[in-house]
């Protein structure tokens, strides 16, 4: 069974705003468009577990853009409840993939969590999280995520997957409902936009040191078992653990503005994790690795479950803190 998704949608405006809840924009299409599918390489690399072991980097990559960390900033709460929203995020982030037929409607919804979210920063530039090229950047950090997750701990890419993988990422982008004009058009835009990103926009600001420094991270709300003692001595080993894979995975340039040194030793114990954790989880079984999100729609894909089954929200323990659950800005699904 196929969920109707027809609706009829506004044009959106110049800031590249769309109406609330509305899966489908003028910016860049007449109609809905075709949502990834099991066929596709991103089904393939994105969604996994092991994702996580990039999330400093989606962060700080994100963050550097001045409007983007200006907005974490005055905004958001992550630094509150860190993991509980890293791993709630996840849900809807990779529905806009992974949920088919209802991706324009993830889509949207993940779109509509920003309206509103604008202001002015600390250097008198306003910023606007709705701003198409605002936007576009935390996709394009994402599609990069899959990127170096297929050749740091996937295995490798042939130069035809990675243009591949460039296709399907406009694809996927679509599900927003944004104005498609920051998009690079081909592969070879997209290393360009890329590289003038890393050496001429992204700054070193608050908000991208704050995702960098996890000494003040609290815990998940599943380990308040964890005596405080033992918490600091896991916070310090996950510091210097993510310090390593964090710097490794950045561009020179953003290692050089961020003041981080990287030498050939640690490039080549940095490579050879990343092929540690690729043969190790070679070795088990698909679904062991895959974010419940994509799990379900593999389900759904091949007759394990109904095509029209609910979609997979995040668990209870991952919600925002009980203030912020009416908030339209916050993914919070009644669970």
């Amino acid at each position: 069974m196929t969920q109707d998704t027809s609706v009829e949608c506004p044009v959106t405006s110049d800031s590249g705003a769309a109406t609330a809840g509305c899966p489908v924009s003028g910016g860049g299409y007449a109609e809905l468009p075709e949502p990834l599918g099991p066929d596709s390489l991103t089904w393939k690399y994105f969604g996994q577990w092991t994702g996580m072991l990039q999330g400093p980097w989606a962060g700080a990559m994100q963050n550097m853009h001045p409007q983007l960390g200006a907005a974490v900033q005055q905004h958001s709460i992550f630094f509150l409840e860190r993991m509980p929203r890293l791993f709630r995020s996840v849900y809807p982030i990779g529905g806009v993939v992974f949920d088919g037929d209802r991706a324009p409607r993830t889509g949207a919804q993940v779109r509509d969590y920003h309206i509103g979210i604008k202001g002015v920063d600390d250097q008198g530039r306003r910023y606007s999280a709705l701003n198409p090229d605002v936007f576009y950047w935390a996709h394009a950090t994402f599609f990069k995520s899959t990127l170096l997750a297929a050749e740091w701990l996937g295995g490798g890419l042939t130069e035809d997957q990675k243009r591949r993988l460039f296709d399907e990422h406009i694809t996927w982008y679509r599900m927003y409902g944004m104005s498609m004009r920051p998009v690079p058009k081909t592969w070879e835009e997209f290393q360009e936009y890329w590289d003038h990103m890393c050496r001429n926009v992204l700054e070193d600001n608050w908000a991208t040191r704050e995702v960098l420094d996890l000494s003040s991270m609290p815990k998940h709300p599943s380990l308040e078992w964890m005596p405080d003692w033992l918490w600091r001595l896991n916070i310090g080993a996950m510091q210097r653990f993510f310090n390593f894979a964090t710097v490794g995975l950045f561009d020179p340039p953003v290692r050089e503005l961020l003041g981080y040194s990287w030498s050939p030793r640690q490039e080549r114990l940095h490579r050879l994790f990343g092929q540690a954790v690729y043969f190790t989880t070679k070795a088990l079984p698909k679904r062991v690795m895959m974010h419940p999100r994509k799990r379900s729609a593999w389900g759904r894909a091949t007759g394990r479950l109904p095509a029209d089954a609910p979609l997979v929200e995040t668990p209870a323990r991952n919600l925002p803190p009980v203030e912020y659950r009416d908030d339209p800005h916050y993914y919070s699904p009644k669970v």
